[in-house]
């Protein structure tokens, strides 16, 4: 789940966006753009889904269209 998510977010922001994936215990999964937490997997109860996704991105190339 995390390479996945960390590909679609290097394939919205291409060469704008470094993504770090940092192992974790439990089941933890977070995105974080900018400092800002996006998606957390512990306050969901859930992997976040294509929708989730799609949002995700989205932010990706706001965040690069903006800076």
């Amino acid at each position: 789940m995390a390479f996945w998510m960390g590909s679609e977010l290097y394939a919205a922001g291409k060469s704008h966006v470094a993504v770090t994936l940092t192992p974790g215990q439990g089941g933890v999964f977070k995105v974080i753009l900018n400092g800002e937490i996006v998606f957390d997997k512990g306050k969901s109860g859930r992997y976040p889904s294509l929708p989730d996704a799609k949002e995700i991105q989205g932010k990706v190339v706001n965040l690069i269209e903006d800076g």
